[in-house]
């Protein structure tokens, strides 16, 4: 697994940035960007002070938020250098998670304890883009027997704890 510092977490990485409370980023920042960003390195791991998250440059850099995040508001958050992952390796490092009372589905990174399937980022994005579709959309799933929620169910815990198509885990429901 690569190591990640403050030469090289901003290429092409997925990471979960963690809001802080009560943190004021010091004057000597060590980065500011062009869309007005700015990070402060420490030898655990970065603070991002910005009103932007999700796609930022070519990463995945998602804020897990206190409160309700509202776009374009600005926040300081905090990763360590361990929860940055690279997104344009065929490493199978992300698995899917499942809300199927919310109706969602997001990508997370391994842990080292988890016993999920494991999908490269750019696999775990398909595979999240059809769940959403088999979340959304009622016309698949007229050809099956099954009544709906127990077929979502069945289905999207299948593709999700294999590395079998969407396309072969319903042939198998028919």
């Amino acid at each position: 697994m690569k190591t990640y510092n403050q030469t090289n977490f901003f290429k092409h990485t997925f990471c979960e940035f963690k809001e802080i409370t009560n943190f004021k980023i010091p004057e000597n920042i060590n980065f500011s960007s062009k869309s007005e960003s700015t990070y402060f390195y420490t030898n655990e791991g970065v603070y991002r002070k910005s009103n932007h998250w999700g796609r930022v440059a070519n990463c995945r850099w998602k804020l897990i938020s206190i409160a309700n995040y509202k776009n374009q508001e600005v926040v300081v958050a905090f990763a360590k250098w361990t929860d940055f992952y690279p997104i344009n390796s065929n490493e199978k490092t992300f698995f899917i998670e499942v809300d199927f009372i919310e109706k969602t589905a997001k990508i997370q990174p391994k842990k080292e304890d988890t016993k999920h399937e494991l999908f490269g980022f750019s696999d775990a994005q398909h595979r999240i883009k059809q769940i959403t579709h088999l979340f959304q959309d009622e016309k698949w799933a007229k050809h099956f027997d099954l009544e709906i929620e127990s077929l979502r169910s069945k289905i999207i815990s299948e593709f999700i704890n294999t590395n079998k198509s969407l396309q072969e885990i319903k042939k198998n429901f028919k």
